[in-house]
């Protein structure tokens, strides 16, 4: 976005509160340079913290894009301290509301959640990804290792409660006994704040007769090595039960892996008609299905148009168009 404004002519900077390593040269620490009357402010909202405040605070135009915050219940039994964050950010949400000339939602479910929360104007604004950095070689050793020969089940995203990887053993366990013992479910993400729920996880595999060689927990990955998951992949699916976008049901779009997820929050909406969507059917048929978009020729084709066609709507070109609506005097 900061480079789609330097495009049009504008300054434009990144302020965080923290920077990761590899991106100390892409942004500032806040509070950096002083905000003017002339300068829109955009509020990324996902957690609350003292850049609530400080926008409320701005004598410009301020907009927020809200990008969803995981309702603390999925995390009551596991991290109580992030429960407690999650309930804080929540209800800190409907105080930006009066102070905000724009709301927008990086899906049409997180936009409705600013109308609920109180926000006059609103729209939606997808995450803006760059398509060009998925076309970039995967990682040869990971490519390697995950090429032999077993049908290979990737799902992204961190290890936390309403990501349901719990539902995705109990669901691969089924694939095992039921249709094919070759499966390797690939979960590539990091790890927990606290360990209770992936020691959770590692009980219910012991549970279960997974060896290590099946289910595989890559923790953090590089770029390279995401893309080499994509690659090799089979089939990605998703049992999340709470998404406020889904940035990785994009990504498998990107990289031709037919998608399978769970019809829960954001997700229609970000998939739209592609992909194949279910409700609470039983995991031996979320199962069956799963290998049936690896192995079935036609059908996976099929859904590949869709999800090809879906892409569309999240091209640099179409989120860029929006987002000069929207900014634009």
């Amino acid at each position: 976005m900061r480079d789609a404004f330097r495009r049009w002519g504008h300054d434009a900077d990144v302020v965080a509160l923290q920077l990761d390593e590899d991106l100390e040269a892409d942004g500032e620490r806040w509070p950096g340079p002083p905000a003017t009357a002339a300068d829109t402010v955009i509020l990324h909202y996902a957690l609350p913290s003292p850049l609530t405040a400080a926008l409320a605070g701005h004598p410009g135009r301020r907009v927020v894009i809200h990008h969803n915050i995981t309702p603390p219940e999925f995390f009551s039994a596991w991290d109580p301290e992030m429960a407690r964050i999650c309930a804080l950010g929540r209800s800190e949400l409907p105080s930006l509301a009066g102070v905000t000339h724009l709301g927008l939602g990086d899906s049409e479910y997180n936009r409705r959640e600013l109308e609920v929360a109180g926000f006059a104007s609103t729209g939606v604004l997808p995450i803006y990804l760059d398509f060009d950095r998925y076309r970039e070689a995967p990682d040869p050793v990971l490519m390697r290792m995950l090429g032999d020969g077993r049908t290979n089940v990737l799902y992204v995203g961190r290890i936390a409660p309403n990501k349901r990887h719990d539902d995705l053993i109990r669901m691969a366990a089924c694939w095992k006994r039921f249709v094919s013992p070759d499966i390797r479910l690939v979960l590539v993400g990091k790890g927990p704040r606290t360990r209770g729920y992936a020691d959770a996880l590692q009980s219910l595999l012991y549970e279960l007769g997974f060896t290590a060689a099946e289910v595989v927990f890559t923790g953090h990955v590089t770029h390279r090595e995401l893309l080499a998951c994509y690659a090799r992949a089979h089939v990605f699916v998703s049992m999340s039960a709470h998404e406020g976008f889904g940035v990785p049901l994009v990504e498998a779009m990107l990289m031709d892996v037919p998608v399978l997820a769970r019809r829960s929050s954001a997700v229609p909406h970000t998939l739209g008609a592609a992909g194949v969507q279910f409700d609470d059917e039983p995991l031996d048929e979320v199962a069956e299905m799963a290998y049936r978009l690896a192995t079935d020729r036609e059908l996976r084709a099929a859904v590949l148009a869709g999800q090809r066609r879906r892409l569309e709507a999240f091209s640099p070109a179409a989120v860029e168009s929006a987002l000069r609506g929207y900014v634009s005097p």
